[in-house]
C-alpha cells in the first residue's frame, strides 16, 4: 500500500488547512485510516482516525472541535480539515492506514504510513 499526503503548508495562527491522502491498495487490505503528527523534537502522536465505513471517528483531545477527519467511501482517500490552527499544531503530518476496520487512538495499530507533509503555523 502506498499513501501520499498533500495540502501541507504555512499558515498564521487561526487559519485553516486541509490535508489530503490518497493511495493505491495493491493486493493488501486497507480499512481504517487516520492521521498522526510529529513536532520538532517530540514523539509522533495520534491525531485522528476514521473507520472503514466512515461512520466512526476519534480525535486526540488537543484537536477536538478544530479538526475533522473524513474519507471517500470505497476509496483509499482520507482528509483532515484543520481550523483555528495553533502554533503547537506545527509538525509533519502522516497519513495512516490499517488492516483493521477501526483503530482507536493507537498509532501502533496502523500498518501503513505515508511520507508526511509539513504543516507550519506561525504566531
Amino acid at each position: 500500500v502506498q499513501l501520499v499526503e498533500s495540502g501541507g503548508g504555512m499558515v498564521q495562527a487561526g487559519g485553516s488547512l486541509r490535508l489530503s491522502c490518497t493511495g493505491s491498495r495493491g493486493t493488501f487490505s486497507l480499512n481504517a485510516m487516520g492521521w498522526s503528527r510529529q513536532a520538532p523534537g517530540k514523539e509522533q502522536e495520534f491525531v485522528a482516525a476514521i473507520s472503514e465505513t466512515g461512520r466512526t471517528t476519534t480525535y486526540a483531545d488537543s484537536v477536538k472541535g478544530r479538526f475533522t477527519i473524513s474519507r471517500d467511501a470505497g476509496k483509499i482517500a482520507v482528509y483532515l480539515s484543520m481550523n483555528n490552527l495553533k502554533p503547537e499544531d506545527t509538525g509533519i503530518y502522516y497519513c495512516l492506514g490499517s488492516r483493521a476496520s477501526f483503530v482507536n487512538s493507537s498509532i501502533g495499530e496502523f500498518d501503513y504510513w505515508g511520507q508526511g507533509t509539513q504543516v507550519t503555523v506561525s504566531e
